[in-house]
């Protein structure tokens, strides 16, 4: 049986390399050479057990590769092509992706409903920390990647910039609105780019840590505010000369920022949410204005399927922004293990890192 290397989530504190059989193709099925791929902050959670998965399963949902084997029924696409795949690999019949949603693609109706149904990759099937990942539904979710652009210049399009590009859609941004972006991680610095392609005349954006603030910048905001040595809400209220901005994306997932992101928001403002929270959260009742606001807030999770993948890389192809940039890091996949520690611990300036079988 032929044999691949794959990072294995083993127990809670351990995801190591091992050997796995390579996938059989099914006829639906497309079976990738992974070429590129990263590390999201998701995995870490997953690392950590702070998000469940099998054992035994391998890890990663963010695939740049050639097609090794077409599933018999597959047709569009050739063997050698060089795609990507979203994070979310919807399978397109469910109620979920016919309404419209689909990152909220369940199992189907005779299995139920669950949220982030559509997330397979690294979650209920194994993902592309390996050599090869198997990818479900092909014709719906395998896009080709356009001559000309790098591995590296489309890595961020199957999971963070569509994640990002969700916050600023979803908040409704118009031209000439001020917004403000809390934490500026990888997904916060993709949510600063799209509110400022989507129009926004003012982008803040808000952090702790200096390389992010300047990486902000890169990505289109026009203020930063270094929240260690500043309240944001006020620095923002100032800059709006107490207006408040028409929208704000929380990017974090922590109770701290998710109230910024309310408090600094002008009447009837949209608070659009990307982070994964831990904890139960309490709305202020004077943020929230006892309910009577006319605020809204918008959670969002990141849209899958060929063609989301088609727009976000000619955004990058078009050469409105430049995500590239924001690749820190490069490993081998033998050397995935040290990847994990020094992006879980977030060392030396880590934003994402290339892993490259």
């Amino acid at each position: 049986m032929p044999m691949m290397k794959a990072a294995v989530f083993v127990e809670p504190g351990r995801i190591v390399l091992d050997d796995k059989p390579i996938p059989d193709v099914g006829p639906m099925d497309a079976l990738l050479r992974v070429t590129t791929t990263t590390i999201c902050g998701t995995d870490v959670h997953i690392l950590k057990g702070e998000y469940p998965v099998a054992r035994g399963l391998t890890i990663g949902h963010e695939p740049v590769g050639v097609i090794e084997k077409l599933g018999s029924g597959v047709k569009g696409y050739r063997e050698g092509q060089r795609v990507i795949a979203g994070a979310i690999t919807p399978s397109g019949w469910s109620n979920a992706c016919q309404c419209g949603f689909c990152a909220q693609d369940g199992a189907g109706s005779a299995h139920g409903w669950k949220p982030m149904g559509g997330w397979r990759f690294g979650n209920t099937i194994d993902g592309c920390q390996a050599e090869y990942v198997l990818v479900p539904d092909a014709m719906f979710n395998l896009a080709p990647v356009p001559d000309g652009l790098s591995d590296e210049a489309v890595l961020m399009c199957p999971d963070i910039m569509s994640t990002g590009f969700a916050g600023a859609e979803s908040a409704h941004i118009r031209i000439g609105d001020a917004v403000a972006v809390f934490a500026q991680g990888p997904i916060g610095l993709c949510a600063t780019a799209g509110a400022k392609l989507s129009g926004a005349s003012l982008v803040i954006g808000v952090d702790r840590l200096p390389e992010r603030l300047e990486m902000a910048r890169r990505m289109g905001a026009d203020v930063v505010i270094d929240a260690s040595r500043q309240d944001p809400v006020q620095e923002i209220l100032r800059l709006t000369g107490g207006r408040g901005v028409d929208a704000s994306i929380e990017a974090l997932g922590t109770q701290a920022t998710f109230e910024a992101s309310l408090r600094c928001l002008r009447p009837g403002g949209t608070l659009s949410s990307l982070g994964v929270y831990s904890t139960d959260l309490k709305i202020p009742l004077d943020a929230f204005a006892a309910g009577l606001g006319d605020h809204r807030i918008v959670t969002s999770l990141c849209p899958g399927g060929k063609e989301r993948m088609r727009r976000l890389m000619a955004v990058i192809e078009a050469g409105r922004v430049d995500l590239g940039a924001m690749v820190t890091h490069r490993f081998k996949l033998d050397d995935i293990e040290a990847a994990y520690e020094l992006f879980g611990h977030q060392r030396d300036g880590v934003l994402k890192v290339a892993i490259t079988p």
